[in-house]
């Protein structure tokens, strides 16, 4: 089935530039943000995980998140910040640790997953690199571990900081409270020579620990950790074509979500509005 027959019904929110995954919603009702990369934007999937969430919590859930989203893309919107103030809470996802610009190279503002420019200092840790070639962050930061993984830990040690710092200034201008929600990535499996290729994916993502240290700033941390039994039903309910297949097989099937549902909607619950008491006695 061809992903043509999704429609993510494109649709843009107040003065924000940045197009998001529709139908648009109405912000006069009581509702949620969520901010965070494809997990949240809900590539390949007929139901993304806000959608999911709304219909397990019963509060509306207006989907903000962008494909390969970094940090960046939400601190640079002033438009976006604004929407959080008539939010009942903010839940911030899946952002990137490579896309996003920092001492070693600078990203697009709003499709952070392109690469602008390398910054002198790491042309000077890679001199024998040519970055000429290099139009998006994975394809530049693959090729450099590939040539030095001892170098390349510099880099990982900068993005690491760095997201930590700017996740931190993000929580400060979101107006009401925040969730962090994350989904523990999925352990390598296959012959033991697919499982010593190094993805660099794997090298930059949060973990526990970095998400843990955000705690204090926020209202809770969610860690959805997918049962076995939905890691094993992968491509379940992802809409794809041939061409979009080892795009499709890098993301997790629909059980996955429908456990970050479950695992989110409890807690998003409280910040529902109340059901209006049934009048009794006398009209």
């Amino acid at each position: 089935m061809g992903s043509q027959d999704l429609d993510y019904s494109p649709c843009r929110y107040g003065a924000s530039r940045v197009t998001f995954r529709g139908p648009r919603c109405d912000l006069s009702r009581p509702h949620a943000l969520f901010f965070g990369g494809t997990s949240v934007y809900g590539k390949f999937l007929r139901d993304p995980l806000p959608d999911l969430v709304g219909q397990r919590s019963g509060l509306r859930c207006v989907n903000l998140g962008v494909v390969n989203a970094g940090v960046d893309l939400y601190l640079k919107d002033q438009a976006l910040l604004d929407m959080t103030a008539r939010a009942r809470v903010t839940v911030l996802g899946d952002v990137s640790l490579q896309n996003m610009s920092n001492r070693f190279y600078s990203v697009h503002p709003r499709r952070n997953d392109r690469f602008l420019s390398a910054t002198p200092l790491l042309r000077t840790i890679f001199r024998d690199v040519d970055f000429t070639p290099f139009h998006f962050t994975g394809h530049l930061l693959q090729r450099l571990h590939s040539l030095s993984p001892v170098r390349f830990a510099d880099i990982q040690a900068e993005l690491k900081e760095a997201w930590g710092a700017r996740m931190r200034t993000l929580i400060s201008r979101i107006s009401g409270p925040v969730i962090l929600h994350r989904i523990a990535p999925r352990v390598a499996k296959g012959s033991s020579a697919e499982a010593s290729i190094v993805r660099v994916d794997d090298l930059l993502t949060a973990d526990a620990a970095m998400f843990a240290a955000l705690r204090p700033l926020v209202v809770d941390v969610i860690t959805t950790s997918p049962a076995d039994a939905a890691l094993a039903r992968d491509a379940e309910g992802l809409v794809f074509s041939q061409l979009e297949t080892s795009a499709a097989q890098s993301q997790f099937g629909a059980p996955v979500y429908e456990e970050a549902a479950a695992d989110l909607a409890p807690i998003l619950r409280r910040f529902a509005p109340l059901p209006q008491s049934v009048k009794t006695g006398p009209p």
